[in-house]
């Protein structure tokens, strides 16, 4: 990834956690718990399979609150536990990526700041994806792992 990304490409949002990193991490590492939270408010993740692995696939379907199923698949290019998972995105199989996606993790104190950075290929394939309502779907992703993992916190 270059150090100076052209922010016309670039979305992104972020999200204090209330639980502490490791935590976190481990919330996107696992299909029985990114499939409970993944995605805008209303969906629903059934995934196919996950290799969180560099390289892997994750493989999933978003079942949409108006009963549209949405085919996703990510590859991951990098993960730096429990800080950075970067991956590329895309649709159905056989189709090239969307966008690079990086997520950042960083303590802050007993919670963690969640930064999700999506990088497109132009200022147009952003511009499309924000009318689509990528930013306020973002939101409320975030939001739906800080509800689920504060969940999970009170279990350990």
């Amino acid at each position: 990834m270059p150090l100076e990304l052209d922010p016309s490409r670039i979305i992104e949002v972020d999200r204090l956690v209330g639980a502490p990193i490791d935590l976190v991490f481990t919330m996107f590492t696992e299909p029985g718990h990114i499939d409970q939270w993944w995605g805008p408010d209303g969906f629903r993740n059934e995934t196919h399979e996950m290799d969180f692995a560099v390289g892997g696939l994750w493989r999933y379907t978003m079942h949409g609150p108006d009963g549209k199923d949405w085919p996703n698949w990510i590859r991951y290019q990098d993960i730096t536990p429990p800080t950075r998972i970067a991956y590329q995105h895309g649709g159905e199989m056989g189709e090239p990526a969307h966008f690079e996606g990086v997520i950042t993790l960083q303590p802050e104190g007993d919670r963690t700041r969640v930064t999700i950075t999506l990088i497109f290929p132009s200022p147009e394939a952003r511009d499309a994806t924000i009318k689509f309502g990528a930013v306020e779907g973002g939101r409320q992703t975030l939001a739906r792992l800080d509800a689920y993992v504060g969940g999970q916190r009170k279990r350990v």
